[in-house]
């Protein structure tokens, strides 16, 4: 083999797969840093303390700002590197991609509904008090934001582009399945990782996240859309911070709906980095899995791996 040939992929006519990935990469970082460095080194500029105070805000700012760059960063990679229209990345919206989403909305609202409701039957939390009123109202419509501009990017970078762009290079010798199979594991471990330095993680939320992954990549593989990962992704989150009060991946928000004192064994209820590293999240987890594979089913009348995951359709 060349090394043309080790880096280029002649039959169609592109980059071979860690090259793209790589590419992407620094496409991202670029893009990212053009987004992000000008405004907040204004923002520092105007006033130091704001960047210290600004909380929920500039929380919504920042990660706007990187939903932007991402976005921006898949379009460019999927135009120029990968030969991909953006919209192959999961993202063919049409009425049968929202109808998906409103079911990955719901899932995520009633697994997380389940694990407050099991930890208050079990005695393992004590809610405080429920809150209401502006500044909440604030709270909650600023979080709803964040986490959709979360939900739709991390969607975006993890499952529609680095698992789809796995799956191809894998495609030649471990064929549609097992390349799939492969990319969902191996993006999934990257979504792990890339919340390891997360507060309060450990070796075991780790782990959990990365299944985590594989949960969020199920409908993609199934269907072919970001739809049910973004949906379930979103209100996962919202309930678990916002509603509840958990903490979500080992961040606290704060306020939430409901304020709740953490007890219970920390296997169970995942302690300080919340449901996600505890039994009962893992449990959440697996019936979101089952509860996609009976969605699909009803839907589409047959549970089968996307082929257009591995297989692109090339501009």
């Amino acid at each position: 083999m060349s090394l043309k040939s080790a880096v280029w992929n002649g039959e169609e006519n592109r980059p071979r797969t860690p090259i793209r990935v790589i590419a992407g990469v620094i496409i991202l970082a670029v893009v990212t840093a053009l987004f992000m460095i000008p405004p907040l080194f204004v923002l520092s500029i105007l006033d130091v303390a704001l960047l210290a105070t600004a909380g929920l805000g500039l929380a919504l700012f920042t990660t706007g700002l990187s939903g932007i760059a991402s976005i921006a960063g898949v379009w460019l990679a999927g135009r120029y590197v990968d030969r991909r229209r953006f919209a192959d990345f999961g993202l063919g919206i049409d009425r049968e991609w929202w109808v998906d989403c409103v079911f990955g909305l719901a899932l995520g609202g009633l697994l997380m509904t389940g694990i407050f409701l099991v930890q208050l039957a079990a005695g393992w939390i004590e809610v405080r008090a429920v809150f209401a009123g502006e500044a909440l109202l604030w709270v909650v419509v600023g979080s709803l934001l964040l986490f959709i501009i979360v939900g739709i990017y991390e969607e975006l970078l993890l499952r529609g582009y680095l698992l789809t762009n796995l799956a191809e290079g894998a495609r030649g010798p471990l064929g549609i399945g097992g390349a799939i199979a492969f990319a969902t594991i191996a993006s999934s471990l990257a979504f792990g990782a890339l919340h390891a330095s997360n507060p309060n993680a450990t070796l075991v939320s780790t782990l959990s996240i990365s299944f985590a992954g594989v949960m969020l990549a199920l409908g993609y593989v199934l269907t072919g859309e970001l739809a049910i990962p973004i949906g379930l992704h979103v209100t996962w989150n919202l309930f678990q911070g916002t509603v509840y009060g958990f903490p979500v991946s080992g961040l606290d928000f704060g306020a939430s709906l409901v304020d709740i004192e953490q007890g219970g064994p920390t296997a169970a209820t995942g302690g300080s980095f919340g449901p996600e590293a505890g039994l009962l999240g893992f449990g959440a987890m697996v019936a979101a899995c089952l509860l996609t594979v009976w969605w699909v089913r009803w839907r589409y009348g047959s549970v089968e791996i996307d082929d257009s995951v591995a297989v692109p359709e090339l501009r």
